[in-house]
């Protein structure tokens, strides 16, 4: 009887791994890195200047109007920080590189003055 018990809660507990996916939107749709925080989906993306930043409300783009931030950027031993702004259905932040590897974080206030940080490895 424990067994099958044991069996039942080992299968009940991958289900709700499956969950996890489809709140998140962890497939890149900008050919970025994407990363969930405040049950929200951020795509950083490296740019020509800098970085953009997507963000999708439960698989849906969503405008950032209002939000604030900065970008933190850890290449190797180099700290670069730029503020981020919006700009138009994303945020941007000029002036930082993305190298591979590079740890990135994303410091974001919301209209509601709600802090959100996302953390990034870029590949």
């Amino acid at each position: 009887m424990k067994t099958l018990l044991a069996a039942a809660l080992i299968g009940l507990s991958t289900l709700g791994a499956g969950g996890v996916l489809a709140h998140g939107g962890a497939v890149p749709k900008h050919g970025g890195v994407v990363q969930t925080a405040s049950d929200l989906s951020f795509e950083l993306v490296g740019t020509a200047d800098g970085a953009v930043i997507y963000v999708e409300d439960h698989g849906k783009p969503m405008a950032p109007t209002g939000f604030t931030g900065k970008l933190t950027v850890l290449n190797g031993s180099e700290k670069s920080e730029a503020p981020i702004a919006v700009a138009a259905d994303k945020l941007e932040a000029k002036g930082v590189k993305l190298g591979k590897g590079a740890k990135v974080v994303a410091s974001l206030t919301t209209p509601k003055q709600k802090a959100i940080t996302v953390r990034f490895t870029v590949k």
